[in-house]
């Protein structure tokens, strides 16, 4: 099996590295990653900058790394491009420095890493640890485990083209595996305002999620009650339903 790896927390992650040493034991692994943090740049792409690739020593896993100074994506396609112009046969992107939950999966560059892979045809998974609170370290070798426990289902499970997995494991030893649907997580307070010691303002955006609890059979829910969570991803964002009725309606 040949399998690429990214991720959107640069290089030297430790999530990448944990990540890393499960897939060299299932494969020929190799790791194109950004040089530096590139988190919550989505499905951004480098167009108008070039793309500088430097091979790197990897200790931590037996397997070729390679650093670019791009994004998720960018590293996706450079890397399919040094690495297997032909393809491979799994994309796997994290794991991440938190939680991909619900609407962070369109802010995530770590989801992003996998959505390239779908797009171009191979199976792809994202990986993150979902610790829903800051009590303790982030332990990314519960994440692993999970993975390499999970691996035959994980790469054998029937998916269709352009649909790809988003996996969320929270900072406990799971409980179980649950296959669930998006929730949604919002954040309150999202732009602040702040002032330079000149008195100029400017804002810094990031706020607080807001989870809540009531949302059965998502992954919100599901990383609440201490199980990873599954959930598969269509790049097709058409809502059919609503099409249907649009069309009748236009007719």
């Amino acid at each position: 099996m040949r399998i690429l790896i990214t991720n959107d927390d640069g290089i030297h992650a430790p999530g990448l590295k944990s990540i890393a040493s499960v897939a060299a034991e299932f494969g020929e692994a190799i790791i194109v990653a950004p040089d530096r943090e590139r988190s919550a740049c989505a499905h951004a792409m480098t167009m108008r900058e070039p793309l500088r690739v430097n091979e790197v020593k990897y200790q931590a896993a037996p397997v070729k790394a390679f650093e670019v100074n791009g994004l998720p994506v960018d590293c996706v396609n450079v890397g399919l491009t040094i690495g297997w112009p032909d393809g491979c046969d799994l994309v796997l992107s994290g794991i991440n420095n938190g939680p991909n939950l619900g609407f962070d999966v369109t802010y995530s560059g770590t989801v992003a890493g996998a959505m390239e892979g779908a797009i171009n045809g191979i199976r792809s998974i994202g990986v993150s640890m979902a610790p829903l609170s800051t009590e303790k370290p982030i332990d990314y070798e519960i994440g692993a485990i999970w993975l390499r426990e999970n691996w035959d289902d994980l790469v054998h499970l029937d998916l269709p083209p352009l649909v790809f997995l988003n996996v969320n494991v929270p900072n406990n030893p799971p409980k179980g595996t649950r296959l669930v649907g998006m929730g949604q997580r919002v954040y309150k307070d999202r732009v602040e305002m702040r002032e330079d010691p000149w008195g100029r303002p400017y804002y810094w955006q990031g706020g607080v999620a807001v989870l809540d609890g009531a949302q059965p059979n998502t992954d919100i829910q599901a990383v609440r009650d201490g199980f990873t969570s599954v959930t598969p991803i269509s790049l097709d964002w058409t809502d059919h339903e609503v099409l249907k009725r649009l069309q009748k309606s236009f007719e």
